[in-house]
């Protein structure tokens, strides 16, 4: 399975952004997806995921400003990213729990993508 991310760039404070990642591969159905994110010098975070029955999660500080869609028919998530903050400046990271056509799950991860929001 390989997910492709797009969307990262540069970004004054207020602005939006928004990420998308398509997964490809050998995929009988998707669990979850998600985004996360990792600022220099911090441990990676969940910045938000969705399951396939549509229920969604967000961290704290992006509650209300970030939006998370996904389309499981075709592999894809979004993050739609509004009223930027220079807090979030980071790699964001795809991530997704693919149920593979043998029945075994595995989880899987994108290339990063920077997102830099100035200030």
């Amino acid at each position: 399975v390989q997910l492709q991310a797009f969307g990262g760039g540069l970004v004054q404070a207020g602005g939006s952004l928004r990420l998308s990642c398509a997964a490809s591969g050998s995929i009988f159905s998707i669990n979850t997806m998600g985004w996360y994110r990792q600022a220099p010098g911090k441990q990676r975070e969940l910045v938000a995921a969705m399951t396939s029955g549509g229920t969604t999660q967000y961290v704290d500080s992006v509650k209300g400003r970030f939006t998370i869609s996904g389309d499981t028919a075709k592999n894809t998530v979004a993050l739609q990213m509004n009223s930027l903050k220079p807090e979030d400046t980071a790699v964001y990271y795809c991530n997704v729990d693919v149920l593979h056509y043998s029945g075994s799950s595995m989880n899987y991860w994108g290339k990063g993508t920077l997102v830099t929001v100035s200030s």
